[in-house]
């Protein structure tokens, strides 16, 4: 997407959803111990942001409480996103690009 000129966000919230896994299996539950090192992983691999809900009390959240990350952390946590994404897009790419599907 990103050779047509589109940017590349990656979703770390609904990543880690559980669809109607809550209790009742009427609310969405969520993996939040994955958010972190999925979306380093994504930052990693060249995306160019990151979409995540934060909420100062997840465990209160009406909407995606198992999923949110915590609002006092999202600062350093968006340093760190940075710093994997600068220290990865310095990196020279060894490899030619693939062409397929991409018409000149």
């Amino acid at each position: 997407m990103q050779r047509f000129g589109v940017p590349v966000l990656y979703d770390a919230t609904h990543s880690i959803q559980t669809p109607g896994v809550a209790e009742g299996g009427k609310s969405t539950g969520g993996k939040r111990e994955y958010l972190e090192t999925l979306a380093r992983a994504a930052m990693a691999a060249g995306s160019d942001g990151i979409f995540m809900e934060c909420h100062p009390r997840p465990e209160q959240a009406l909407s995606d409480g198992p999923n949110v990350f915590y609002l006092d952390k999202v600062g350093k946590f968006v340093k760190q996103l940075l710093e994997i994404r600068s220290v990865v897009s310095n990196q020279p790419k060894l490899l030619p690009e693939s062409r397929v599907g991409v018409s000149s």
